[in-house]
């Protein structure tokens, strides 16, 4: 257990959840709504902004880069767009807090412009791998500098006009990997073309695509011509599938419960929960399909089920990588035994999720075996109460907030201020739909 215990979740055990919820607005979308805006020509309205402090970090990254960035009301945003070049130089180091996101396409924004900028985090995110933008960068002509590590901080060193086209075979599908890419792409010579041996989430591709840029979209690739100009374009963020999950497998989980969640973006390249947990036995529907500014959107109505262990197919390990917490506990859950692999990103999160989730189910009685990329769990009827540790990891700490609808005895999760990140209101919300969930420190 960590010596610093922070925020605690005590759930009590049992009970089901009913109702319709709307939770925050998705986590990617709003990241990348705050960076394209300030680099477009006029001004974009957002609505439905995700106010984590993850999403509060990149906008305050643009902020200190010279960019106005109004709040009109609570989840809308104004972006006054500065153009392609018109970055000014921070006074200060860019805090970029926990989010990973921040700090692998920010840069991609940067390396183009005339100026300098350091990019700093908190401690766990100054232990996440960069090199794997660094590295492909520099053979752009970009100017990046991290630690001997290859981690945080970075120091960027813009070079206007010097910046080369790039075709590049990224070794992991990676969303973040190939939007930074994408993004230094924009002020390079020639045409970026970024190659992936999966599916990675493709909101970069068609948010430049809404901003007026033209991305040529291949299987398992995605191009962009240096040279273009973006356009101001008002954004609608839909409701996060990272953060529904939770609820899904809270429904899918607890005898009785029947929850509608409104308004969730069902993006082919992110919704690989879904079909897991349709795979497993999840009576789950989708209603009233929709686009919404390009990204499709749908209700997600979920009841409690019995739910049956699969072997998740590894084609859908990408388009499901920030949900794994959320599914193994679904996994501990059901009947049988659930098999995961081919998820060694899983690693190299916010913490190493594969062997915090195998530790804290472990506590809670479940057979849960750690695998290098991913883990076989053996489903059980009932799990223990039990103290778990979410080593500050937002995701392993709901998904055992939600692990207590199955146990026999309180959970205790510690360590959960990290929860702000993504999910502010988590707590409020949960507990109106029925979780016996209280916050203390």
């Amino acid at each position: 257990m960590s010596d610093s215990k922070g925020l605690t979740y005590r759930v009590e055990p049992g009970g089901s959840l009913h109702g319709e919820l709307r939770v925050p607005g998705d986590k990617s979308i709003s990241h990348r709504s705050v960076i394209l805006g300030a680099v477009a020509d006029g001004t974009t309205e957002v609505d439905g902004f995700l106010q984590g402090h993850d999403t509060l970090a990149t906008a305050n990254a643009f902020r200190a880069l010279g960019v106005r960035i109004d709040q009109p009301s609570p989840g809308r945003l104004r972006i006054h767009g500065v153009g392609m070049d018109g970055l000014r130089p921070p006074a200060g180091d860019l805090d970029l807090g926990n989010s990973g996101t921040a700090m692998r396409l920010i840069p991609g924004a940067l390396v183009g412009q005339a100026l300098t900028a350091r990019l700093v985090g908190d401690a766990s995110l100054s232990r996440r791998p960069m090199r794997r933008i660094t590295e492909p960068l520099a053979r752009m002509g970009a100017v990046v500098r991290a630690t001997e590590n290859g981690t945080p901080p970075l120091v960027i060193e813009g070079r206007p006009g010097g910046l080369t086209a790039i075709e590049y075979d990224s070794p992991v599908a990676s969303a973040q990997v190939k939007s930074c890419l994408l993004l230094a792409g924009l002020w390079a010579r020639g045409t970026t073309v970024v190659r992936e041996p999966g599916l990675s989430r493709d909101h970069t591709e068609r948010m430049l695509r809404a901003f007026g840029a033209e991305v040529e979209v291949a299987s398992g690739s995605a191009a962009v011509r240096g040279g273009q100009r973006l356009r101001a374009t008002p954004i609608g963020v839909p409701a996060d599938i990272s953060s529904a999950a939770f609820f899904m497998v809270g429904a899918a989980i607890a005898p009785g419960s029947r929850v509608r969640l409104r308004d969730v973006g069902i993006n082919p390249t992110r919704a690989g929960v879904i079909a897991v947990l349709d795979a497993m036995g999840a009576r789950l529907r989708l209603i009233d399909q929709r686009l919404v500014g390009g990204e499709p959107v749908a209700d997600i109505e979920i009841e409690g089920s019995e739910l049956r262990g699969i072997d998740i197919p590894p084609e859908l390990v990408p388009s499901a990588i920030d949900e794994f917490p959320a599914l193994f506990v679904a996994a501990a859950c059901a009947r049988g035994e659930t098999r995961l692999s081919g998820a060694a990103e899983l690693r190299v999160k916010e913490s190493d999720r594969i062997a915090a989730m195998a530790d804290g189910l472990q506590r809670m009685g479940v057979d849960a075996t750690p695998t290098t990329d991913g883990m076989v769990i053996v489903g059980r009827t009932a799990l223990h109460g039990a103290t778990v540790d979410s080593l500050g990891d937002h995701r392993i700490a709901m998904a055992f907030a939600m692990a207590a609808l199955r146990a026999d005895g309180p959970v205790r999760v510690e360590d959960c201020d990290n929860v702000a990140t993504s999910f502010p209101g988590f707590v409020e919300l949960a507990r109106g739909a029925g979780l016996g969930i209280e916050a203390e420190r």
